[in-house]
């Protein structure tokens, strides 16, 4: 295959960015995007150019590092799939691909395709544990959890953090994210103590960062590679009117 991979780049978080063309050949159907990256970038290291910054891990669909738009579709046109898991046969030989990085106020550019995704992880210690008592595993029947509820929160524990929700977002929203965290520990009994306070905390965090609100478009659904489903929004906002109705009971 030859394509032309049109590539944001941009040297640091304080300069102005641009798009640069790169033309690649002899790429084969079998590689996923990031392998190609790979490629792009030895031809570049090789002419003693500046080889394009991105994220990426454990390429297996797994750690949600790699976090690109596209074509502008976040995690590009697979849909469940993370960006290293697309094959590049899901183009046609000969196309442009357009390659950006996230695309939001709180994920600030810090290098090419490279954001910075902290955030996330200080939205995450605002409310995202647990004051449960740490030791060996308990046994599996001693703490009874119906089966909806285990299946609804194991779905939302399958977030990985990427991202691809604010960047498909028109409002660069994190409820999904958000959502995922909240509902999966508000659904088991280990995450009744903190349940009211977790979801104020974590949704004021998500206010701070600079996300933008929720406005129902479902762009976030159609582009998270673990599925994560619009029903956990609706659940993080019953669990933040819960929380604002307890808050006023408490004298």
């Amino acid at each position: 295959m030859k394509l032309l991979l049109r590539i944001w780049r941009q040297k640091n978080a304080r300069s102005t960015g641009g798009l640069a063309d790169y033309p690649v050949d002899d790429i084969s159907p079998d590689m996923s995007f990031l392998e190609v990256l790979d490629v792009l970038n030895e031809r570049l290291i090789a002419r003693g150019e500046e080889p394009v910054a991105f994220d990426h891990d454990c390429r297996e669909g797994i750690c949600g590092m790699c976090g690109l738009v596209v074509n502008g579709t976040a995690h590009g046109p697979s849909r469940g799939s993370t960006v290293c898991q697309l094959p590049m046969r899901n183009f046609q030989d000969g196309e442009t691909i357009v390659v950006e990085p996230w695309r939001a106020r709180a994920f600030g550019v810090v290098k090419d395709l490279v954001v910075d995704r902290s955030a996330f992880d200080r939205v995450m210690a605002a409310g995202g544990y647990v004051s449960t008592h740490t030791g060996s595993a308990p046994d599996g029947n001693a703490i009874l959890v119906p089966k909806a509820h285990a299946e609804a929160a194991m779905d939302a524990a399958a977030c990985i953090g990427c991202g691809a929700c604010v960047a498909a977002c028109p409002n660069a929203s994190a409820m999904l994210f958000v959502a995922a965290k909240v509902s999966h520990l508000a659904l088991l009994p280990q995450g009744e103590p903190e349940r009211a306070s977790r979801a104020r905390a974590m949704a004021s965090a998500m206010d701070a960062e600079g996300f933008g609100n929720c406005s129902n478009h479902g762009e976030c659904e159609a582009v998270c590679p673990k599925e994560i489903k619009l029903s956990s929004i609706a659940r993080l906002n019953r669990e933040s009117l819960r929380a604002n109705l307890l808050s006023e009971e408490t004298p």
